[in-house]
């Protein structure tokens, strides 16, 4: 598929539904940033920019009736269309937004703007953005402070390869001062608490350049997040964990 990294194209289509069942939601005090920072209200019109199974979609339309999701994967769209039926879903990618200019009061990319990180991208947003519109860029990021947790990335981080990642930094790069002010962070602790299958397993298989591994591979660091969780005191013969993360929220205003 044009404009879709070849990892999240077979990654996410293959884990879509591990996808949905393992990925974090997000913290309570986000829905008053969405409100108080990007100025969502029951009157705006919002654009969620790749939208995955919908995870994020569920939050914004609770504040913003118009609502738009766009998702180029198919199979997360199929997710995201099965949990929320009445939200409009378009297919397009970041640099191909199939809507008019000057629609939408404010866009938000939900663990993906690091997909697509590129000024053609901000251009995109720019341009469906209205004159005084903002861009919301959300990420749960892994709280590698805790042992565990470092250790988790460091079963995966062998495999990353070019895939982008927010932990690159690389996304920031886009940000020349041309389309958007430069972002604006403001952060909350959260921890997704489930049973280890759930907030550790499916989470860390459903990356996307584990997901579209071989096999054998696939078997490998199945096995390796196995027996962290068999032998690590913290995780071992518990049946809820608490997997911490830190969601970052990044607001940029639309330049003129």
């Amino acid at each position: 598929m044009s404009g879709v990294h070849t990892s999240a194209q077979q990654g996410f289509s293959t884990q879509a539904v591990t996808y949905a069942q393992g990925r974090p939601n997000y913290p309570r005090q986000l829905t008053g940033w969405l409100a108080d920072v990007l100025r969502i209200d029951a009157q705006s019109t919002v654009i969620d920019l790749g939208a995955g199974t919908g995870k994020f979609t569920r939050l914004l339309n609770a504040l913003a009736p118009s609502l738009i999701a766009i998702e180029p994967v198919q199979a997360m769209a199929a997710q995201l269309a099965k949990l929320l039926p009445d939200v409009r879903l378009v297919n397009g990618t970041a640099e191909s937004i199939p809507l008019a200019s000057a629609c939408a009061d404010a866009l938000v990319c939900a663990q993906s703007f690091h997909w697509f990180s590129t000024q053609a991208a901000l251009a995109e947003i720019h341009r469906v953005l209205k004159p005084d519109g903002r861009l919301g860029l959300v990420w749960n990021v892994r709280d590698e402070s805790v042992d565990w947790v470092a250790a988790i990335t460091a079963i995966i981080t062998p495999y990353e390869g070019d895939t982008p990642r927010f932990h690159s930094g690389k996304w920031r790069e886009a940000f020349t001062g041309e389309y958007f002010s430069a972002p604006e962070m403001t952060c909350f602790p959260y921890n997704h608490v489930g049973s280890p299958q759930e907030v550790i397993m499916d989470r860390v298989l459903s990356v996307s350049f584990i997901a579209a591994l071989p096999a054998a591979e696939n078997a490998e660091v199945t096995a390796q997040l196995r027996n962290l969780i068999a032998t690590h005191p913290a995780l071992k013969g518990h049946d809820t964990v608490a997997f911490p993360y830190q969601t970052q929220a990044y607001v940029c205003h639309r330049l003129t």
